[in-house]
């Protein structure tokens, strides 16, 4: 007989939690999902960092591939591929691996955002990330999730799971108190994720702007020190990062899911953000429209009647449909 099927964790009711992201940004969940199903989730992130995808004809938006074994003969290869400089930065995983499919597009977890944000008509996922670092690997530049989406409503929400116990030496998520309420000031470019020459350069100029004459003193960081399974829920706006992986031996490894609200739309048809491309990619450059297509940033939670009609065909089994709780997905 199979096992049972690894299933969330019920997350905590978040109306009683709603005043607290509001005020800080963020909350931090101790344990989200179970210990085992994170075991089963990073034996399928080794399988997708070797081009191994269990979604028939899926694969990921981005994934860098491991093709050294860096191991002996008769012996697993080791975590992320062994010690490395350099973060492994995989995006929407969904789209290849039946579990992380599960877990991304809970009908749960996209209602508890929904609560959380407010957000009456329910929630969308606009991407996932998994931020891998090997042993050794570089830190993270604090950042906005917000400075990459261009929706409206703007409004974005990250959930970050913790798929290794978050000890202080593998650098864990770290979130600025109240920044979230900080105006737009300097926000970057994706490239400046893996500036390791000075993590907290954006992050200190920003709180300049606001007037905070000694960032390095006044700044109140919060670590995401939570054991694998754990995660933290944080504001779009709200200023994070992360130090290297200073462990010789442990990987460091969190799925981040960007969820915006169900009704949220492209602010400009044409556009220059990862959406906007992966938008493109499928309706072709000459097709520009505020809608998203449902397909490739799907509903998880509505409270809202859905339109069936859809701009792409139906693709199988596979594509996404609201209301699915992970229980469901696991066992389908």
């Amino acid at each position: 007989m199979a096992p049972d099927p690894p299933r969330l964790v019920a997350a905590p009711p978040m109306l009683a939690h709603r005043e607290q992201f509001m005020e800080d940004g963020f909350i931090i969940v101790e344990q989200l999902i179970t210990p085992a199903l994170c075991a089963s989730l990073n034996a399928r992130l080794e399988a997708l960092l070797r081009g191994e995808y269990d979604v028939s004809g899926g694969r990921p938006d981005k994934a860098p591939k491991l093709l050294e074994q860096r191991c002996k003969p008769g012996k697993s290869p080791p975590p992320l591929g062994g010690p490395s400089k350099t973060t492994l930065q995989l995006i929407n995983v969904w789209k290849a691996d039946r579990l992380f499919r599960a877990l991304v597009t809970s009908a749960d977890l996209s209602h508890a955002v929904a609560t959380l944000g407010g957000w009456a008509a329910g929630a969308r996922v606009a991407n996932d990330q998994v931020w891998a670092k090997p042993p050794g690997a570089a830190a993270l530049t604090f950042h906005r999730d917000s400075a990459y989406f261009d929706f409206v409503p703007a409004d974005v929400i990250t959930v970050w799971i913790a798929l290794d116990d978050m000890a202080a030496e593998l650098g864990p998520l770290e979130y600025v108190r109240g920044s979230h309420r900080w105006a737009q000031g300097r926000v970057g470019s994706a490239s400046q994720f893996f500036d390791s020459k000075d993590r907290h350069a954006l992050l200190y100029d920003a709180a300049r702007r606001e007037g905070i004459a000694e960032p390095e003193k006044a700044l109140e960081v919060v670590q995401v020190a939570v054991r694998a399974g754990g995660c933290g829920i944080h504001n779009g706006r709200l200023w994070h990062g992360s130090d290297r992986n200073a462990s010789t031996s442990r990987p460091r490894r969190g799925l981040g899911i960007h969820f915006v609200p169900a009704d949220a739309e492209f602010r400009e048809p044409h556009g220059y953000t990862l959406a906007h491309r992966l938008q493109q990619n499928v309706l072709g450059n000459s097709v520009a429209q505020r809608k998203l297509v449902d397909e490739l940033f799907p509903i998880t939670y509505s409270s809202l009647p859905r339109e069936t009609d859809s701009p792409l065909e139906d693709t199988s089994n596979d594509t996404v449909s609201s209301g699915r709780t992970l229980d469901n997905m696991l066992n389908s």
